[in-house]
C-alpha cells in the first residue's frame, strides 16, 4: 500500500501536511500523533486499515512542514482543535474514528467534547482527559515529578538545548522507557533507520512543538499560587459523549495509571484497555495489539 503526501490549506490560512492512504470517499479514519513525534509514527496504522478507510495522519500545526506561528498563543487548544474540525470537514465532514496519541490526544479530546458531530468513534491511546490530568497536576506528587519536563520545555531555550548534541535529550524520551533495549518487551524499535525520520523532522524546527507547552496551562505547578492551582476548566471541554475507547499502556512513565481514575464519569460511553508492561510508545512497541483494539471497536 502506498501513502501519499498532500497538504491541506485551512481557513486562516495554515496549512498542514498530511500522509494519507486507501481510497477517497471510503469512511475515515484520521490519526494524531504527539511530542515529538510527526505523522510518520502513524504509516503501519494506514497501511493496515487503507483497504477498507481512507486514512489521514495530519503533521500538527508547528511540526514538518505544516505551518508554524512563531507566537506561542497561536498553540493554544481552541486553535489547534480548530484546525482538526477543518480538516475533517475538508475530508468528507465526519470521521468513523479519530485515533490519537500523546499530545494528539489532547486535541481529540477536546474536539469530541466540543464537536461531537465530527466523529463518529474516539480512540484515545495513552493521553490523559483534561479534567483527570489537572487533578492529577495539583494533587499527586508522583504526577507533579512525572511531568517536570514539560516546565522544562516552556523555557525559552529549550528548542535549543534539545537540538543539541544529536538531539540527545530529545531520544531519552523514547530510550528510558526501553526504545533501544530488546530484552525490554516490545523494546528495540528505534533502530538507527528510524532515529532519522526522526531526525529529518526534527531538523526543521522544534518551536512548534515546544510551543504546546507554553501555550497550555495544564503543567506542574513551580508555587503554591501557581495558575493551574485555580484553573477551572470549561464544563463544554469535559464531558465525551460519542463512544470511546481508550487502551493505556501502564508502564508510561510520565503518565501513570492513576490518570484513568474517575475517567468514567467524563466519558460515559468507555471501554477501557489496559496494556501492562506497555510504555508511552506503545503504538511502536505494540502495533498489532493497538490495531486489533481499533479494529474492535471499528466493527461493533
Amino acid at each position: 500500500m502506498t501513502i501519499e503526501t498532500f497538504t491541506a490549506t485551512l481557513p486562516g490560512g495554515i496549512e498542514l501536511s498530511c500522509r494519507a492512504a486507501g481510497p477517497i470517499g471510503a469512511p475515515l479514519l484520521m490519526f494524531l500523533h504527539g511530542f515529538p513525534e510527526a505523522a510518520f509514527v502513524w504509516d503501519g496504522m494506514l497501511e493496515h486499515f487503507a483497504p477498507r478507510y481512507r486514512c489521514v495522519a495530519p503533521n500538527l500545526r508547528g511540526y514538518e512542514r505544516s505551518s508554524a506561528p512563531a507566537d506561542a498563543q497561536s498553540y493554544r487548544a481552541k486553535h489547534l482543535v480548530g484546525d482538526i474540525r477543518a480538516l475533517i470537514e475538508q475530508q468528507g465532514g465526519r470521521a468513523a474514528a479519530l485515533i490519537a496519541h500523546d499530545w494528539g490526544g489532547a486535541l481529540a479530546w477536546g474536539l469530541a467534547a466540543q464537536h461531537p458531530e465530527s466523529i463518529e468513534r474516539l480512540v484515545i491511546i495513552n493521553s490523559p482527559h483534561p479534567a483527570t490530568f489537572l487533578r492529577e497536576l495539583r494533587d499527586n506528587a508522583q504526577q507533579q515529578a512525572s511531568s517536570a519536563y514539560m516546565n522544562f520545555l516552556c523555557r525559552p531555550d529549550a528548542e535549543k538545548l534539545l537540538a543539541e548534541k544529536d538531539f540527545a535529550r530529545l531520544w531519552t524520551f523514547f530510550e528510558r522507557m526501553g526504545a533501544t533495549d530488546p530484552a525490554h518487551p516490545g523494546g528495540g524499535w528505534l533502530t538507527e533507520a528510524v532515529r532519522e525520520r526522526y531526525r529529518e523532522v526534527w531538523r526543521q524546527g522544534l518551536t512548534g512543538g515546544c510551543n504546546y507547552y507554553r501555550a497550555s496551562p495544564l503543567r506542574p505547578p513551580l508555587a503554591p499560587d501557581d495558575t493551574i492551582m485555580s484553573l477551572q476548566l470549561p464544563p463544554e471541554m469535559l464531558t465525551v459523549r460519542v463512544p470511546a475507547l481508550v487502551i493505556w499502556a501502564e508502564a508510561d512513565t510520565a503518565l501513570p495509571p492513576a490518570l484513568l481514575d474517575g475517567l468514567d464519569a467524563y466519558v460515559p460511553d468507555m471501554r477501557l484497555v489496559r496494556v501492562p508492561r506497555a510504555t508511552h510508545w506503545i503504538i511502536h512497541e505494540r502495533p498489532s495489539l493497538v490495531a486489533q483494539e481499533i479494529d474492535r471497536v471499528l466493527s461493533s
